[in-house]
């Protein structure tokens, strides 16, 4: 009851109310460039083509000159700052300027056409929020920083998504890989909060719509097996494909970051052009479509979707895996339509996004939460849960290590080197 304490709590609670109203801001923001894009490509569609190469070049610009750190997902930051033990390198990562970068830049690849999700970002924003918190309050101690950055990034997913359960269980999952309980109190505040927050901004939303439909894994049992094999195949070829991509390209984005930046805007309006416009922006509409039954499946939708947003990751502009995720999974499960004629669309839809979500992502629990929570149904529990259960044992023969922590490590690697480097260089100029 001590003085000091409330003081600290109290900035703790500001901390998750100001995450869940930013997050609802990004939200709005992030859809209203995604529909200004759709928008010109529906009165103007050549001429559309264009945005993608000269927008993705300027946010490459701003984003290796103003906002540097902002870049790609940021999940894999949030996780490498977990790690970290410099909190001057974590400070880097985890700014106002990252917050203010990230919203703005992500917005703009949008506008652009790319291929990205908000809801990494927000992870990263949370997460950079909440750190933040140490700078006006007396937050010290390891368990302490670990705890504010896992909270803020389980917020954010919470504020995304308007999936409470999902978030707490990423932030478990997949950004610290354990369960602590002295930090378990510490999410549930933060979630809430910025759940509330957020839903008080945006109202009572489900992220799909709300979906009745439903299956028995006795019934749908070969549905599920394949969606777990093509979701656990297709996911982890993402994960190592995009993984080896990066790996090879490192030298070439280094030197060259506008061209190969240029050269993923033309392969976006290329396949943006081959989609008649299904592969731009976050892949909400495609995959809410076939849920709610108002989309026919097209086979080809998930595959131009797939290469669209490995070309809008490699470009190196701020962007999430989330959404376009989630659109190619609906379109995977969806395609398989025509030999399950008595399995609800929306049913092999919820299948195909949780195999290839899980499938990316490694994260099975996480997968059948979000899932469920987007499209209020529960219903779907034990066929989401085997289908998630499937696709990890695939997708871990293909890719060992879970993209995102392969990608903290390497994020950590890369600034130790530039440590080393920058001190090398400081001791020959003495």
């Amino acid at each position: 009851m001590s003085t000091r304490k409330w003081k600290l709590r109290m900035m703790f609670w500001g901390g998750a109310i100001t995450i869940g109203a930013v997050a609802a801001i990004f939200a709005l923001a992030s859809y209203e460039s995604d529909e200004l894009f759709r928008n010109f490509y529906r009165s103007y569609p050549l001429l559309s083509l264009l945005i993608p190469p000269a927008g993705l070049v300027l946010i490459a610009i701003l984003t290796r000159y103003v906002f540097k750190g902002s870049e790609g997902s940021g999940i894999p930051q949030a996780i490498a700052s977990l790690s970290m033990h410099s909190s001057h390198a974590r400070s880097l990562i985890l700014s106002p300027r990252i917050v203010i970068g990230k919203m703005l830049l992500t917005c703009g690849g949008l506008l652009s056409g790319a291929s990205i999700g908000r809801e990494g970002p927000t992870v990263h924003i949370g997460a950079a929020i909440m750190y933040s918190l140490r700078r006006i309050a007396p937050f010290r101690g390891k368990d302490i920083t670990r705890g504010l950055i896992l909270a803020g990034g389980a917020a954010g997913i919470s504020a995304a998504f308007n999936t409470p359960l999902a978030g707490i269980m990423f932030a478990v999952e997949e950004m610290s890989r354990s369960f602590h309980e002295r930090t378990s109190g510490i999410l549930l505040i933060a979630v809430i909060l910025a759940g509330i927050t957020a839903l008080t901004i945006l109202g009572n939303y489900t992220y799909f719509g709300i979906s009745d439909a439903t299956t028995t894994i006795k019934e749908a049992w070969p549905a599920i097996l394949i969606c777990g094999v093509l979701g656990g195949f297709f996911g982890g070829t993402f994960s190592s494909l995009l993984l080896l991509l990066t790996k090879l390209i490192t030298n070439f984005a280094k030197k060259h970051p506008f061209s190969l930046a240029f050269a993923c805007g033309l392969a976006i309006s290329l396949l943006g052009f081959l989609s008649g416009g299904q592969t731009f922006g976050t892949g909400y509409h495609e995959a809410k479509d076939l849920i709610t039954g108002d989309a026919q499946p097209d086979v080809m939708f998930p595959i131009y979707k797939y290469i669209a947003t490995i070309a809008s990751y490699l470009s190196g502009i701020p962007g999430g895996i989330f959404a376009p995720s989630l659109s190619i999974g609906a379109g995977l499960g969806a395609s398989i339509s025509e030999f399950f004629p008595y399995i609800p669309l929306a049913v092999l839809a919820m299948l195909g996004m949780v195999g290839y979500f899980t499938g990316v992502a490694q994260t099975p629990l996480t997968a059948l939460i979000i899932v469920m929570e987007m499209t209020d149904n529960s219903s779907m529990l034990l066929p989401l849960m085997a289908t998630a259960l499937i696709a990890k044992g695939i997708s871990r023969w293909i890719c060992p290590k879970p993209i995102y922590q392969a990608m903290a490590e390497a994020y950590i690697g890369a600034i130790v080197n530039q440590g080393e480097l920058d001190e090398s260089k400081q001791k020959a100029t003495k």
